[in-house]
């Protein structure tokens, strides 16, 4: 396992969709994107990444010396207050429930409490950075199958520290096993299909089966458009959501992982769906970065993103710790 291929993944995807981000889809089937900008919605320069990349990477950082939920709050706030883990020492984008998140925390409120648990807080921030959970993990016997409901609780409390509602939860939980399940089944030489399908059911079963903590087993059927993949994959574009809603956002990264072949197809259908572009290209480049390698993404893009091999650096850091 190399978190690289995961971790830039998501980074690439996330700074195609930047320049575009809330372009309608309309708007963007008239002039698609089909390489990096610049400037654009946010009028930054090619290969910014946002929000999205800069929470995934503090994560990614605090897991590299373990799992300390305080520890990995402080990096987010790191983040917001002095622009720690931002491409150019500047915070250009933030969701109101994680600013809201951070703004308890600073004022006293625990980490594992300052996530909103309120229904309309229910956007996809927690989603967008919880792939190195899936990866650290992994590399800590934590399989998330039937009898690892510790690992999932784990996801829990990370989503929780900003997003804490069961139906963000559930999302993150789901994603998990699906990043997991590319990672460990890959060399089986599956098919890609067999395996997401497989894997949003096991997770599911597992949501429906066990005691978790309240409102988790009534958000099962929130996710029940995921359970045939032959049905979910055959909908016209149209029926497609990429709002920054989580259930729309998990929706929409599957749906164009699943419909594509490779990485590069992937994240360009999920930039020009519109409207979160940067936030559904990076769920979705995690899942294809993660099943096709590193070595996939154009290196075009790879080149471009600001500060690469800081990213690399951090990566190689994370994987050596989980190893040891």
């Amino acid at each position: 396992m190399k978190s690289i291929d995961t971790i830039m993944g998501v980074v690439v995807a996330d700074a195609l969709g930047v320049p575009v981000e809330f372009m309608s889809r309309q708007t963007l089937s008239l002039d698609p994107v089909t390489d990096m900008r610049e400037y654009g919605t946010h009028d930054q320069p090619r290969g910014t990444w946002s929000d999205d990349s800069s929470l995934t990477l503090a994560t990614l950082d605090s897991l590299t010396h373990g799992l300390d939920y305080d520890d990995m709050m402080n990096c987010f706030v790191r983040w917001y207050r002095d622009h720690d883990y931002s491409p150019h020492q500047e915070v250009f984008d933030i969701g109101i429930a994680t600013s809201e998140a951070f703004y308890r925390y600073l004022n006293h409120t625990p980490a594992l409490y300052s996530g909103s648990t309120n229904e309309r807080s229910n956007g996809n921030g927690s989603l967008m950075r919880i792939a190195p959970v899936a990866l650290y993990l992994l590399a800590n016997d934590h399989d998330l199958k039937d009898d690892d409901i510790e690992g999932y609780e784990i996801i829990h409390k990370i989503s929780g520290l900003t997003h804490r509602h069961p139906r963000s939860q559930v999302a993150c939980g789901i994603y998990c096993r699906i990043l997991q399940d590319l990672i460990r089944r890959h060399d089986e030489l599956k098919h890609k299909e067999a395996i997401v399908t497989q894997a949003i059911d096991d997770a599911l079963y597992i949501y429906s089966t066990y005691d978790f903590s309240e409102g988790i087993k009534q958000e099962v059927d929130t996710y029940a458009k995921l359970v045939d993949q032959c049905t979910f994959t055959s909908q016209d574009l149209s029926a497609i959501h990429s709002s920054g809603y989580v259930v729309h956002s998990l929706e929409a990264a599957i749906y164009c992982f699943m419909m594509t072949d490779n990485y590069k197809d992937c994240v360009l259908m999920a930039v020009n769906l519109g409207d979160d572009t940067d936030t559904v290209a990076a769920i979705a480049g995690g899942l294809a970065g993660t099943y096709y390698g590193l070595e996939a993404i154009p290196e075009e893009w790879r080149n471009v993103i600001a500060r690469h091999e800081w990213i690399n650096d951090l990566c190689t850091a994370f994987d050596q710790s989980v190893s040891q």
